[in-house]
C-alpha cells in the first residue's frame, strides 16, 4: 500500500495550470482524432489529476469537490474535452472506493487508474457461479480509450426475485469498444461506446445501485473518510460542474484576447472595444459567468459540508444540488452564446478558440443530469410540495 503527502488545493491548481500550454497545443489533435492525446493523458497524470479521489492509501489525494471544481475550471481554460474526460474519471474512480477492500486492492494497483463509466442500466446481467454474466452496450463512455476499468450498471434478472439494477467493475480488456463517437462538440472526449458479451463479473464486484446512490459503503477502510459519505448524484453534480464553469471563463478570456485588434467590419470601429454594445454585451456575459461561478461554488461547498459533518441528507438538498448544477449550465450557454455571437465572422475559424468554446459547452449541457430545464423544473417541482419524479437525486 502507498501513502502520500496530499498537497494543498492551490498546488493541485498550480500543477494543472502549468499544463494549459500542452494542453491547449493537444486540442486540435484530439477534436480531429475524436480521443484525447496521449501525451495530455500523461500530463494529467503527472500532475496528479487522476489521484483526486481515490484513497490515500493507494496514493490518492481523497480530495474535496471544491478542489475539483476549481481544477476542471482550470483544465477546461485549455481543453474543454481534456476537462471533462478528467471530471468523468474521478466520478467512477469515486463510486469504485464503495467496493469491498478486496476490489479496491485490485482496481488501484495500476498507478494512476482510470475508471470510466456510466448511470445508464443498458444491460442485463444473470446469476451465476460465484458471480454474474453481464450482457449489453453502454454509449457515451467518456475515456474509454484510456482506461483500465469501467464502472457498468445492468438489470440483475433472477428467477426468483424482482429486477434490481446493479454496478459492478469490469476490467476495460473484458468489453468491445465501438468506435462511434462522431459528434460536433466535446469531440476529444472519446466518448466511444462499451459492449459486454457474456462477461462474467465476481460477486464481490458487484454492488446494488440503490446502495451507492444513497452512498451505502461496502469497504471498511474507506467508512470513516469524509469524502465516500455522500450520496451519488451530489457528488456526480460536484465533480462535474467545474468543466462547464471553466467553459464559461474560457469563452471570456477568449473574447477579450481578441477584443483590442478587432474591427467591426462595414462601421467606423477600428476597435471593437470603443463600440457600447460591445460594453452592454460584455457586461452581461461577465455577470453570467459571475453567477455560473457561485452556483458551483455553493454546490461543492454543500457536498463538502454535509460530507463533514456526516448529517443526513435531505431530499430538499439533494434536490438544490442538482438545480446548482443545472444553473451553472444555464448561465455558461448564456455567457457562452452572448460571446460567441459578438466575435464576429473571424470567430468560424477553426483556430479561434471561441467557436470550439461554443461547440463543446452547446454539447455537454446536453447531458441528462446536466440540462438546465430538466434541473429546474425537478427544483421547481419539489419546492411546489411535490415528490421527486427521479431516483438520481
Amino acid at each position: 500500500m502507498l501513502s502520500t503527502d496530499v498537497p494543498s488545493r492551490s498546488e493541485i491548481v498550480r500543477r494543472v495550470t502549468d499544463l494549459i500550454p500542452v494542453l491547449r497545443k493537444n486540442a486540435a489533435w484530439s477534436e480531429e482524432n475524436r480521443r484525447l492525446h496521449e501525451e495530455s493523458v500523461e500530463a494529467l497524470a503527472a500532475a496528479g489529476v487522476f489521484r483526486l479521489r481515490a484513497p490515500r492509501r493507494y496514493g490518492g489525494y481523497e480530495c474535496d469537490t471544491r478542489t475539483l471544481v476549481d481544477v476542471s475550471a482550470a483544465l477546461s481554460r485549455a481543453d474543454g474535452s481534456t476537462s471533462w474526460a478528467a471530471a468523468v474519471y474521478w466520478i467512477p474512480t469515486w463510486m469504485a472506493c464503495m467496493f469491498p477492500d478486496e476490489v479496491q486492492d485490485e482496481v488501484f494497483a495500476t498507478p494512476d487508474v482510470r475508471i470510466c463509466g456510466t448511470l445508464s442500466p443498458t444491460a442485463t446481467a444473470a446469476p451465476a457461479q460465484g458471480g454474474v454474466v453481464i450482457n449489453g452496450k453502454w454509449g457515451f463512455i467518456t475515456g474509454a480509450l484510456h482506461a483500465h476499468w469501467q464502472e457498468v450498471i445492468a438489470v440483475l434478472v433472477a428467477p426468483d426475485s424482482e429486477p434490481m439494477p446493479v454496478m459492478a467493475l469490469v476490467p476495460m480488456s473484458d468489453l468491445q469498444i465501438v468506435d462511434d463517437w462522431h459528434t460536433y462538440g466535446m469531440r476529444g472526449t472519446g466518448s466511444v461506446s462499451t459492449v459486454a458479451r457474456d462477461v462474467f463479473v465476481p460477486q464481490a464486484r458487484v454492488l446494488p445501485l440503490g446502495a451507492v446512490l444513497q452512498g451505502q459503503t461496502a469497504s471498511a477502510r474507506n467508512a470513516e473518510s469524509a469524502i465516500y459519505r455522500a450520496p451519488l448524484l451530489p457528488v456526480a453534480s460536484a465533480s462535474s460542474v467545474g468543466t462547464v464553469l471553466g467553459l464559461a471563463q474560457a469563452a471570456q478570456e477568449a473574447f477579450l484576447e481578441r477584443l483590442p485588434g478587432r474591427k467591426i467590419t462595414y462601421t467606423s470601429y477600428e476597435s471593437q472595444q470603443h463600440a457600447p454594445l460591445t460594453h452592454l454585451r460584455l457586461a452581461e456575459a461577465a455577470i453570467r459567468v459571475d453567477e455560473a461561478e457561485f452556483h458551483a461554488h455553493r454546490l461543492a461547498a454543500l457536498v463538502d459540508g454535509k460530507t463533514a459533518d456526516g448529517s443526513e441528507w435531505t431530499v430538499a438538498e439533494r434536490v438544490r444540488a442538482r438545480a446548482d448544477l443545472g444553473a451553472v449550465c444555464g448561465r455558461a450557454l448564456e455567457a457562452v452564446g452572448t460571446l460567441n455571437a459578438a466575435s464576429g465572422g473571424s470567430s468560424i475559424y477553426q483556430e479561434v478558440p471561441i467557436q470550439r468554446i461554443a461547440r463543446d459547452v452547446q454539447v455537454v449541457t446536453q447531458h441528462a443530469l446536466l440540462h438546465p430545464d430538466t434541473n429546474a423544473e425537478l427544483y421547481g417541482r419539489v419546492l411546489c410540495g411535490l415528490e421527486p419524479n427521479t431516483l438520481y437525486l
